[in-house]
């Protein structure tokens, strides 16, 4: 029979409340790994190898990036109730005017920012606290959240539950404050621990106890999927951020709350642990294909273009390329990237659109941006 011990004790505070305090990790006794998890543990470790063996064979593995962290923005920020689209996104970062966008789009875009600023300092910075307050900033800069404390741990208690529920309806609460940089100090501890584990259970071990720790007022689920995909790269698991893990989050959305809180109540970090397990297995298989579709569809268009442009087939292929990295793009994007005139330019645009490679975005007659929806359309599946 599992202990809630195991994962922690529920602190009764002066004010009335009962306050969560994690166990340090790994949880004591063990993680049972049964025949079953290390199925699963099996197939996630296959699973990631396909992956990040698919995505160094694309031609600029660093081009295809761009939409896939794209689209775990999309999906994180979703989880936590943003309506922002990938569409959304793609046209708020090319400055299409759209009075129908939602409003929350600039937090995706913010996912974006933490997204590459925490893979830029990886290269000399473990994941660790510091990297955790850094990201958290830039997750919350300018948005809603932004009256949170941007990169300051907490300093009063917060708590999970129903829209405009109080502190004593809560379904959990969270570490008091006091206990916060103690908790973090020993996560982090638990991340760098040199006692061996597979690093797939390490990574769904720190997730779970991040996201019971909360440390912040805000913002503390996207941080704990930021993580994940960290703590992949730095363990060289991955070479680039291409996991969407926030894709099965998304599907089982209440499967994956239930299963976090069961940890804190009931210590079960082994259900967890295979649900966790499972989402990576599921979600490589899913962007590996996405990978094999990239590398098909730049062949098929690569071929068109040098059968059908004639002399400025090599400008149409300079175009194509751009495009994995940037899909939707203006006329003047071209003249930029070719060093053509504008009405060579728009020329060339027009073979595009004619083969039906690109498509127009806006309706206006000025300021035009054309959109290579069949690369976007691999990524836009919910």
């Amino acid at each position: 029979m599992t202990q809630p011990a195991r994962a922690g004790t529920y602190i009764s505070q002066p004010q009335g409340y009962r306050a969560f305090l994690p166990a340090a990790l790994p949880p004591v006794p063990p993680l049972r790994v049964d025949e079953e998890t290390q199925d699963l543990l099996s197939k996630a470790d296959r699973a990631l190898g396909r992956l990040d063996g698919s995505i160094q064979t694309l031609p600029n593995p660093d081009l295809f990036v761009f939409m896939y962290v794209r689209k775990e923005a999309v999906l994180s920020s979703q989880i936590e109730g943003t309506q922002s689209s990938l569409n959304d996104v793609l046209e708020a970062e090319v400055h299409i005017l759209n009075t129908e966008r939602p409003r929350d789009v600039n937090e995706v875009l913010n996912y974006v920012t933490a997204m590459n600023h925490g893979m830029q300092r990886l290269e000399d910075l473990p994941v660790s606290v510091r990297l955790i307050r850094e990201i958290h900033e830039r997750l919350l800069k300018g948005v809603r959240g932004a009256n949170h404390q941007p990169g300051e741990l907490r300093t009063t208690q917060n708590w999970i539950g129903p829209a405009g529920c109080v502190l004593n309806e809560a379904t959990f609460v969270p570490p008091p404050p006091h206990e916060i940089a103690a908790a973090l100090g020993g996560w982090e501890k638990f991340v760098h621990d040199a006692v061996p584990m597979p690093i797939l259970i390490k990574i769904a071990l720190a997730h779970a106890q991040f996201e019971t720790i909360h440390p912040f007022l805000d913002g503390n689920g996207r941080v704990g999927r930021l993580l994940i995909t960290f703590l992949l790269c730095e363990r060289e698991i991955l070479q680039k951020p291409v996991l969407y893990i926030s894709h099965y989050f998304k599907r089982h959305r209440q499967r994956y709350y239930e299963l976090l809180q069961n940890t804190r109540d009931n210590g079960d970090w082994e259900n967890w642990t295979k649900f966790f397990l499972g989402g990576i297995t599921e979600v490589s298989q899913e962007a590996t294909e996405t990978a094999r579709r990239i590398v098909e569809l730049r062949e098929r268009h690569r071929a068109l273009i040098t059968t059908e442009f004639g002399r400025v087939a090599a400008n149409g292929l300079t175009v194509l390329e751009s495009l994995y990295s940037r899909p939707i793009i203006s006329v003047n994007d071209i003249v930029d990237m070719t060093d053509v005139s504008f009405t060579a330019a728009s020329q060339l645009m027009r073979k595009f659109e004619t083969h039906g490679l690109l498509a127009e975005t806006t309706g206006q007659a000025r300021n035009r941006r054309f959109r290579y929806g069949a690369y976007i359309d691999l990524f836009v599946d919910g």
